[in-house]
């Protein structure tokens, strides 16, 4: 049986804005479709992980996918959701961002040629360098008119903020389209998914298709994605969880969705793994059932892991895990040398000897070490009771940290919440 992609991604609330008679023309034949990603980093984050995903979901229903990296764009910016203009990027930094991204795709979409699906990669720029300014303002400027460009949300909230917008970034719509029509014509793509905050440019591909063409192109959208408390998606404090196991260890990110809240887990489930509709539906009644369990984060967090990051990578975070937390409650004085010294999952800093001979009070100690990025923040969580040093909950703010409490003349361990261990280096 024929799966209805659109049906599917509806159900998995991966749907926002579609172009009417998409879905028809997904069930009526094999269809080529891209998304972009601007190369502003050598690794993509979770932020990612929804086109990603709508890549694979794609190309498991039989349809081809394009995978355009905006080598020009990026030299240019998207001013889609910024308040201000970004730097430019330089073309060596450019070169090596694409490099990494491409490495990183291809572990989740198949390339392979031989495939009459196989997955395919362009840069704009292989295109773009091509095209001399006049060439660009006769070939693509004169069938999208400025009012059509600045009616749209990205562009018109910038022109009334105060910062403005430049030309450079104006014309970001235009080549966005222009990407559109140039694989619309030479690799028969048909269609254009991507974040809800990309409508407005990917609408403008379709209408230039349109105009200059005559041809008829279709588009969804996904919605972004957001946490049930109103914090940023892909964010902690430490910054973005990064696809790539140096930026962001595999250990940090199971940890990120075994910590999903209920809700978020409900919703995450559905968008970040590839469980049938019935396995999910069973997870949540078990779930809702049984709370305390968690079964909705650790199936969330064991299959997005194992996607991102393989079952050897996922089965070791488990482990970490299990370590980290079953022996927690054990006195930190009887963690042997190798024990501290080998601990994953752990945060590591380096402290002065010479600031604790003398005794320094806990706040000083937590700021300075960076387990706190003020003293405001250090006081206030001590004030709740939610640090420790070497186990012990910290009673107060008048604690003193000395060379008494070294573990073996060299260590001190430090918790914040209920989650975030850190290992401190004094020496």
């Amino acid at each position: 049986m024929q799966i209805n992609l659109i049906e599917e991604l509806k159900w998995r609330g991966m749907v926002q804005d579609i172009i009417p008679g998409t879905e028809e023309q997904l069930k009526k034949e094999p269809t080529t479709a891209y998304i972009g990603f601007d190369p502003t980093a050598e690794s993509l984050h979770i932020g990612s992980l929804v086109p990603i995903l709508l890549l694979v979901h794609f190309q498991k229903a039989g349809h081809k996918p394009l995978v355009l990296i905006g080598g020009a764009t990026g030299m240019i910016g998207d001013p889609t959701g910024k308040s201000e203009e970004r730097n430019l990027l330089t073309q060596e930094q450019l070169d090596k961002n694409i490099a990494g991204i491409r490495n990183q795709l291809s572990k989740y979409i198949n390339f392979d040629s031989s495939l009459a699906n196989g997955a395919e990669l362009v840069d704009n720029n292989d295109w773009f360098k091509h095209i001399s300014f006049i060439d660009f303002l006769r070939e693509a400027g004169k069938y999208i008119t400025v009012n059509y460009m600045m009616s749209k949300d990205s562009v018109r909230k910038r022109i009334e903020s105060e910062t403005g917008i430049s030309y450079t970034e104006f014309a970001y719509q235009l080549m966005q389209g222009y990407d559109f029509y140039h694989l619309y014509t030479t690799k028969n793509c048909k269609m254009q998914m991507g974040g809800s905050d990309q409508w407005g440019n990917i609408t403008t591909g379709t209408e230039f298709i349109r105009r200059k063409s005559g041809g008829e192109a279709f588009a969804f959208t996904c919605p972004l994605v957001k946490k049930s408390d109103g914090g940023k998606f892909g964010k902690t404090e430490k910054g973005n969880i990064w696809l790539d196991p140096e930026r962001t260890t595999p250990y940090q990110f199971y940890q990120f969705w075994l910590n999903a809240s209920d809700e978020d887990a409900k919703n995450w489930i559905k968008i970040f793994t590839f469980l049938p509709r019935e396995t999910i539906e069973e997870l949540i009644r078990n779930h809702e059932a049984s709370p305390e369990k968690r079964i909705l984060q650790a199936e969330l967090a064991k299959e997005v892991t194992g996607f991102v990051h393989g079952k050897e990578e996922y089965e070791k975070a488990v482990e970490t895990t299990a370590k980290l937390f079953a022996n927690a409650n054990a006195p930190a004085e009887s963690l042997s040398l190798d024990e501290l010294e080998g601990m994953e999952g752990v945060q590591k800093f380096e402290y002065s000897l010479e600031k604790i001979k003398n005794g320094v009070d806990i706040v000083s100690f937590l700021s300075e070490t960076g387990i706190f990025s003020s003293k405001g923040e250090a006081r206030k969580m001590i004030q709740q009771g939610g640090v420790s040093i070497n186990r012990k909950k910290v009673s107060g703010i008048e604690f003193e940290i000395n060379s008494g409490l070294l573990l073996h003349d060299r260590y001190l361990l430090a918790q914040k919440g209920k989650k975030n261990h850190y290992l401190i280096e004094i020496h």
